[in-house]
Protein backbone atom coordinates (compact mmCIF):
# COMPACT_ATOMS: atom_id res chain seq x y z
CA UNK A 1 0.00 0.00 0.00
CA UNK A 2 1.35 3.38 -0.99
CA UNK A 3 1.71 6.03 1.72
CA UNK A 4 -0.66 8.97 1.43
CA UNK A 5 0.90 12.26 0.33
CA UNK A 6 0.72 14.69 3.26
CA UNK A 7 1.37 18.41 3.24
CA UNK A 8 2.41 20.58 6.19
CA UNK A 9 -1.21 21.18 7.28
CA UNK A 10 -2.11 17.47 7.12
CA UNK A 11 0.92 16.67 9.29
CA UNK A 12 -0.01 19.38 11.78
CA UNK A 13 -3.61 18.14 11.94
CA UNK A 14 -2.46 14.60 12.57
CA UNK A 15 0.00 15.70 15.24
CA UNK A 16 -2.73 17.62 17.06
CA UNK A 17 -5.21 14.75 16.75
CA UNK A 18 -2.67 12.24 18.06
CA UNK A 19 -2.32 14.43 21.16
CA UNK A 20 -6.08 14.95 21.57
CA UNK A 21 -8.46 12.88 19.46
CA UNK A 22 -11.45 14.60 21.08
CA UNK A 23 -10.49 18.12 20.05
CA UNK A 24 -13.48 19.95 18.55
CA UNK A 25 -13.21 20.79 14.86
CA UNK A 26 -13.32 24.51 15.66
CA UNK A 27 -10.27 24.21 17.94
CA UNK A 28 -8.46 22.01 15.43
CA UNK A 29 -9.11 24.59 12.71
CA UNK A 30 -7.61 27.34 14.89
CA UNK A 31 -4.54 25.21 15.67
CA UNK A 32 -3.81 24.49 12.00
CA UNK A 33 -4.84 27.89 10.62
CA UNK A 34 -7.74 26.84 8.38
CA UNK A 35 -11.46 27.49 8.29
CA UNK A 36 -13.66 24.95 10.04
CA UNK A 37 -15.10 23.68 6.75
CA UNK A 38 -11.65 23.25 5.15
CA UNK A 39 -10.42 21.46 8.27
CA UNK A 40 -13.41 19.12 8.24
CA UNK A 41 -12.89 18.34 4.52
CA UNK A 42 -9.23 17.50 5.15
CA UNK A 43 -10.12 15.40 8.17
CA UNK A 44 -12.71 13.41 6.19
CA UNK A 45 -10.13 12.86 3.40
CA UNK A 46 -7.63 11.52 5.95
CA UNK A 47 -10.28 9.25 7.47
CA UNK A 48 -11.57 8.02 4.10
CA UNK A 49 -8.03 7.27 2.91
CA UNK A 50 -7.53 4.93 5.85
CA UNK A 51 -4.62 6.94 7.23
CA UNK A 52 -6.70 7.65 10.34
CA UNK A 53 -7.42 4.16 11.55
CA UNK A 54 -9.82 5.15 14.33
CA UNK A 55 -10.15 7.06 17.56
CA UNK A 56 -9.50 5.54 20.99
CA UNK A 57 -9.44 6.41 24.66
CA UNK A 58 -6.34 5.37 26.61
CA UNK A 59 -7.01 3.78 29.99
CA UNK A 60 -4.40 3.99 32.74
CA UNK A 61 -3.37 0.36 33.26
CA UNK A 62 -2.41 0.76 36.91
CA UNK A 63 -5.62 2.59 37.82
CA UNK A 64 -7.58 -0.17 36.04
CA UNK A 65 -5.88 -2.82 38.18
CA UNK A 66 -3.63 -4.19 35.42
CA UNK A 67 -0.23 -2.55 36.03
CA UNK A 68 1.93 -5.40 34.72
CA UNK A 69 3.17 -5.90 31.16
CA UNK A 70 4.48 -9.29 30.19
CA UNK A 71 6.16 -9.86 26.84
CA UNK A 72 5.61 -13.43 25.74
CA UNK A 73 7.49 -15.18 22.96
CA UNK A 74 5.64 -18.10 21.41
CA UNK A 75 7.14 -20.80 19.20
CA UNK A 76 4.60 -22.90 17.32
CA UNK A 77 4.90 -26.61 16.64
CA UNK A 78 3.94 -26.11 12.98
CA UNK A 79 4.55 -23.33 10.48
CA UNK A 80 1.88 -23.95 7.84
CA UNK A 81 -0.88 -21.46 7.12
CA UNK A 82 -3.54 -23.44 9.02
CA UNK A 83 -1.45 -23.38 12.21
CA UNK A 84 -0.73 -19.66 11.92
CA UNK A 85 -4.38 -18.86 11.22
CA UNK A 86 -5.64 -20.99 14.12
CA UNK A 87 -3.17 -19.41 16.53
CA UNK A 88 -3.95 -15.86 15.37
CA UNK A 89 -7.71 -16.41 15.64
CA UNK A 90 -7.37 -17.79 19.18
CA UNK A 91 -5.13 -14.91 20.29
CA UNK A 92 -7.79 -12.42 19.24
CA UNK A 93 -10.22 -14.03 21.69
CA UNK A 94 -8.04 -13.28 24.74
CA UNK A 95 -8.73 -9.76 26.08
CA UNK A 96 -5.56 -9.65 28.20
CA UNK A 97 -3.42 -9.96 25.04
CA UNK A 98 -3.15 -6.37 23.83
CA UNK A 99 -0.63 -6.87 21.04
CA UNK A 100 0.48 -9.78 18.89
CA UNK A 101 3.22 -9.68 16.25
CA UNK A 102 4.36 -12.36 13.80
CA UNK A 103 8.14 -12.34 14.16
CA UNK A 104 11.26 -13.52 12.41
CA UNK A 105 13.86 -15.34 14.46
CA UNK A 106 13.74 -18.06 17.10
CA UNK A 107 10.13 -17.42 18.16
CA UNK A 108 7.14 -17.08 15.86
CA UNK A 109 5.08 -14.55 17.81
CA UNK A 110 5.59 -11.79 20.35
CA UNK A 111 2.65 -10.93 22.60
CA UNK A 112 2.10 -8.13 25.10
CA UNK A 113 -0.09 -9.33 27.93
CA UNK A 114 -1.45 -7.07 30.69
CA UNK A 115 -1.83 -8.52 34.17
CA UNK A 116 -2.76 -7.55 37.70
CA UNK A 117 0.22 -9.35 39.27
CA UNK A 118 2.41 -12.46 38.97
CA UNK A 119 -0.37 -14.76 40.16
CA UNK A 120 -2.66 -13.36 37.48
CA UNK A 121 -0.03 -14.07 34.83
CA UNK A 122 0.55 -17.58 36.17
CA UNK A 123 -3.19 -18.23 35.76
CA UNK A 124 -3.28 -16.76 32.23
CA UNK A 125 -0.18 -18.77 31.29
CA UNK A 126 -1.58 -22.03 32.64
CA UNK A 127 -5.21 -21.64 31.52
CA UNK A 128 -4.82 -19.82 28.22
CA UNK A 129 -1.37 -19.27 26.70
CA UNK A 130 -0.23 -22.89 26.83
CA UNK A 131 -3.60 -23.98 25.44
CA UNK A 132 -3.48 -21.80 22.35
CA UNK A 133 -3.40 -23.88 19.14
CA UNK A 134 0.00 -25.24 18.06
CA UNK A 135 1.96 -23.69 20.96
CA UNK A 136 5.28 -25.48 21.38
CA UNK A 137 7.29 -23.15 23.61
CA UNK A 138 6.52 -20.09 25.70
CA UNK A 139 9.11 -17.66 27.05
CA UNK A 140 8.03 -14.73 29.22
CA UNK A 141 9.75 -11.49 30.17
CA UNK A 142 8.31 -9.30 32.91
CA UNK A 143 8.66 -5.55 32.72
CA UNK A 144 10.11 -3.82 35.75
CA UNK A 145 8.85 -0.37 34.75
CA UNK A 146 7.81 1.51 31.66
CA UNK A 147 10.49 3.92 30.49
CA UNK A 148 8.73 5.13 27.35
CA UNK A 149 5.29 4.48 25.89
CA UNK A 150 4.14 6.45 22.89
CA UNK A 151 0.85 6.30 21.11
CA UNK A 152 1.66 8.71 18.30
CA UNK A 153 3.88 8.10 15.31
CA UNK A 154 6.20 10.72 13.83
CA UNK A 155 4.99 12.16 10.54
Amino acid sequence: MEPLELDRIDRRMLAVLQEDGRIPNSALARRVGLSESATLRRLRRLEDSGLIDGYVLLVNQARAGKPGNIFVEIALTAQEEAALSAFEAAVQERPEILECYLMSGEYDYLLRVVVADFADYERIHREHLTRLPFVGRVRSSFTLRTVLRRTSIPL
